[in-house]
């Protein structure tokens, strides 16, 4: 349970408990003031399922009025109370009190945080009045905001959950809830269906890549055989011109140097 719940709980506790001996119409009404203006008290639910509080609905016109007044401080806003006719007059703590729970109420979408429109909803005459009352909530926990001076505007990012649940919303509530898990399931099953999408993808990619690798390794292995036959075929054959022409030059040599002693001699013979 949050924390500022749990305080408004334990500052609402006493004034149930008060609720047993507050056996007339009178004391009930009182009780009902004394709840609306104590300090942190901001949740009402229980008060108002006490037998005697309660009983102030077969109450006179004088008193009856003071359980409808509960009711607009247990999940009402500013605006019920000024136009519901008949309502007991609000000290100046009950009308804070009151506005700080109509500003829980309020961050429904951006377009009701405008100052314009807050100004309205709580019937405030000043900018500084609507600003002294934010900052009023924020310091009490009941809300997290900034004040945009500049845009006139008051940015909401969370409010405590102090609000009691007026009656038939439940199942409002749990329509909308409904409708939101259909979002959610419609929005998992197109991510699934994009996730699938991007693993063929990716098994695709990865097998044409595969395949690329497998017919460069081949290529290149069909090379590297036929440099290594053409290289054993050219040193043969250059071996063989080789031999031809270190034969040829011997033959040559050996013809020459034949003919040149053969020659000397018979210079020589003939000499003599």
């Amino acid at each position: 349970m949050d924390q500022t719940q749990q305080k408004a709980l334990n500052a609402l506790e006493p004034y149930i408990l008060l609720s047993k001996s507050a056996n007339s119409p009178r004391a009930a009404a009182d009780l009902v003031t004394q709840a609306t203006s104590a300090p942190n008290t901001f949740v009402f639910a229980e008060l108002l399922q006490t037998p005697n509080i309660q009983a102030l609905q077969t109450a006179s016109k004088e008193y009856a009025p003071y359980l409808t007044l509960l009711h607009i401080f247990a999940w009402g806003t500013w605006s019920d109370y000024t136009e519901t006719t008949n309502l007991p007059k609000l000290s100046n703590v009950q009308e804070q009190k009151l506005r700080q729970l109509t500003l829980l109420s309020l961050p429904t979408s951006p377009t009701t945080l405008t100052y314009a429109h807050l100004l309205s909803e709580l019937s405030l005459s000043t900018t500084r009045a609507l600003e002294d009352l934010v900052i009023s909530s924020i310091y009490a926990g009941l809300l997290t905001a900034k004040l945009d001076t500049l845009s006139q505007r008051v940015d909401v990012s969370s409010v405590a959950p102090l609000r009691d649940l007026r009656p038939g919303s439940v199942p409002r509530m749990v329509s909308v809830l409904e409708d939101w898990d259909t979002r959610c399931v419609s929005v998992l099953g197109e991510i699934e269906g994009q996730v699938r999408e991007i693993r063929r993808k990716a098994l695709q990619q990865r097998k044409r890549e595969t395949e690329h690798e497998k017919a460069v390794a081949k290529k290149m292995g069909e090379n590297e055989d036929g440099k290594g036959k053409l290289g054993k075929r050219g040193g043969g054959e250059e071996a063989d011109e080789m031999d031809i022409d270190e034969s040829g030059r011997k033959s040559r040599a050996k013809r020459g140097g034949g003919n040149f002693l053969g020659g000397l001699g018979r210079r020589l013979g003939g000499g003599n």
